[in-house]
């Protein structure tokens, strides 16, 4: 999706002075900006500045983490994420996540995709439900033979996608990506990102990479973090991508996209 100059976003996440820390420790702080609906957002930033734990915060995957604790006000469209009233199962059903490694589940290729339907209670045909979500992870073609193979049978690209496919199975709006190419060889990663701009037609993708030409290649925007002298991650520097990597605003976003430090 290419921005167009004038049209209003609709918004999906507003994200206002996020912060985490665990116990003592500040790990993210005073992390602001928006994520657009169909777009692709990717953060960004050196290892250890708090890229995977800020992306937790908007599914609230932190919660099972001892000690964590988020503040700052993020919202989903217009409602407080962490309001006393918002039942955080239902929160990571319409917000899906997939981690870096891929992650599968020790049962067939069908079950894996139909585990999280099921478990969310889903009425509908369960085999209609696993065959709609495995075309829209490009992998119904490769594996419609095999549905009763064990997924850790499929190689690593298959593995993410059937993670993928898992995901859109549970009907979500937005689906999380913990830097999920990073242990995917050159062509399965260009598999994920082709997928990603073919999955941004229906959802809102919000990615974490280390890898630079990645997130200049998908992303419809970008937020640059770093840490500062606390070790706490910060933004730096959020906007177009085509902005982040062509015309930086910030001396430190220019020397991190141009390689020289991270």
């Amino acid at each position: 999706m290419v921005e167009q100059p004038g049209r209003a976003r609709d918004i999906v996440f507003e994200i206002r002075d996020g912060s985490v820390r665990y116990g003592a420790n500040l790990a993210v702080a005073d992390v602001s900006f928006d994520v657009g609906a169909r777009e692709i957002t990717a953060i960004i930033g050196p290892s250890g500045c708090g890229k995977s734990t800020f992306l937790r915060c908007l599914n609230r995957m932190n919660d099972f983490i001892p000690g964590a604790k988020v503040g700052g006000r993020i919202t989903y469209h217009g409602e407080d994420l962490y309001d006393s009233k918002v039942d955080a199962a239902e929160v990571r059903r319409r917000i899906g996540m997939v981690f870096q490694k891929p992650n599968p589940f020790p049962k067939s290729i069908f079950d894996n995709v139909a585990f999280g339907a099921r478990v969310n209670g889903y009425k509908g045909n369960i085999a209609e439900l696993v065959e709609q979500s495995l075309r829209r992870a490009v992998l119904w073609d490769e594996v419609k033979d095999k549905l009763k193979q064990s997924g850790l049978s499929l190689s690593g690209g298959q593995q993410q996608r059937l993670c993928i496919a898992w995901a859109i199975a549970t009907e979500p709006e937005v689906i999380l990506m913990d830097e999920p190419c990073s242990a995917l060889d050159p062509r399965a990663t260009l598999q994920i990102e082709e997928l990603m701009a073919d999955l941004k037609t229906r959802y809102t993708i919000v990615i974490v990479t280390h890898n630079m030409q990645q997130a200049a290649r998908a992303s419809d925007r970008t937020a640059f973090l770093t840490m500062g002298d606390d070790r706490a991650g910060y933004v730096v520097e959020q906007g177009r991508t085509v902005d982040i990597f062509t015309n930086p605003k910030n001396q430190l976003t220019e020397d991190y996209v141009s390689g020289r430090f991270g």
